[in-house]
């Protein structure tokens, strides 16, 4: 049994000190020009304040043309770092690992957020996506590379390599989206070429006491459950990463495919053999006993969304409280007020259904 409160040594020496890692969530708070705001310095504070071991940025894109919503954090240009800086300082200061997740969005940016077709490793008439040249996916590696450089300069203990959601390397993975015809398309093998050399190129640029993770979701956006599951075991085999994060947008339910129904999607998960790399995953873990559930079924440490935007001090509650239930929603524009989120946030939760209580 893995107890909420125990610390954890990943391999590249960092120490997370208990089992609760803040999720990468979007919240519209930076400036259009990716630069971090006062309102997405004090929510993520907060949330390091509230005792969460490892606290995550918001996808932040690393090329100016994957950004993936307004007011995203950037950190694609060296003007970013001093803004970062000034996080990662206040979030160690709590005691906080301090991680930033990589992002690019491929066809899925808006157009109108980046005046030019988005761009996708195929061309894709449904996102009005052009493909990208073997130079231009040769340069979204390095740029992914430069981009965990800058966050090593910036202070982050470490970074998270988006691979999840119908996101750009999502898009390289699938087979339904990715029709190349050169060393970066068609088996499994070259459709991940992308994935694993940006790790290897992570590593050589940042050394190994550098935190290093990936998200992955096993599926929509054209996921297949096995593929998945044979690069989580490639990146665990190959010794480069330090933990996994798995969005299962449902950490308690069976697949989706009947052909996999035999385990539970976590459990196709934590029955990999996982060396010396740790599993966090999310989906649904909402109160204390689903934190219990998920940590006693062999992972690592759990990573919280919903609950930590309606409890910055989720990790607190908990850890006092292993029964601990968050507040009913919806809940008032004042409580998320109180919790941290800034109007900008606030109105981005109303795309959540019934989380934002009517003239609040």
């Amino acid at each position: 049994m893995n107890s909420p409160e125990t610390p954890i040594k990943f391999s590249c020496g960092a120490v997370m000190k208990n089992r609760f890692m803040l999720a990468p969530l979007t919240n519209t708070q930076s400036f259009e020009d990716g630069q971090l705001s006062d309102e997405e310095f004090n929510w993520l504070t907060m949330r390091a304040k509230g005792q969460f071991g490892l606290v995550m940025t918001c996808a932040a894109y690393i090329q100016q043309i994957g950004k993936g919503f307004p007011g995203q954090l950037g950190i694609f240009a060296d003007k970013h770092i001093a803004g970062h800086r000034r996080l990662t300082s206040r979030i160690k200061a709590y005691g906080s690992l301090s991680v930033i997740q990589l992002h690019h969005a491929g066809m899925r940016t808006p157009t109108e957020l980046i005046h030019q077709s988005p761009v996708c490793p195929s061309r894709n008439e449904k996102f009005g996506a052009r493909e990208l040249s073997l130079n231009e996916v040769k340069q979204l590696r390095d740029d992914f590379i430069k981009a965990a450089i800058r966050a090593k300069e910036s202070g982050y203990d470490g970074v998270e390599v988006h691979g999840a959601h119908g996101y750009i390397l999502t898009q390289f993975l699938s087979q339904d989206i990715n029709h190349r015809k050169d060393e970066y398309g068609g088996s499994l093998n070259n459709r991940a070429r992308i994935l694993f050399e940006i790790i290897d190129g992570i590593r050589a640029a940042c050394g190994f006491s550098f935190l290093l993770g990936v998200r992955l979701s096993p599926e929509k956006f054209g996921m297949n459950l096995l593929e998945i599951k044979k690069v989580c075991q490639q990146l665990i085999d190959d010794g480069k990463i330090d933990f996994l994060d798995i969005s299962l947008w449902d950490c308690f339910k069976l697949p989706e495919e009947d052909e996999f129904k035999n385990y539970s999607l976590l459990e196709h998960f934590t029955n990999l053999d996982y060396k010396n790399v740790r599993l966090t995953v999310a989906g649904k873990i909402k109160s204390g006993n689903d934190v219990k559930k998920i940590l006693n079924a062999d992972v690592d440490f759990v990573t919280i969304g919903r609950s930590a935007i309606l409890h910055h001090d989720f990790p607190i509650k908990v850890m006092a409280d292993p029964n601990f239930t968050p507040t009913k929603i919806p809940v008032t524009k004042e409580y998320l007020r109180k919790e941290g989120l800034s109007e900008k946030f606030i109105n981005y939760m109303n795309r959540w259904p019934n989380f934002v209580a009517d003239n609040s």
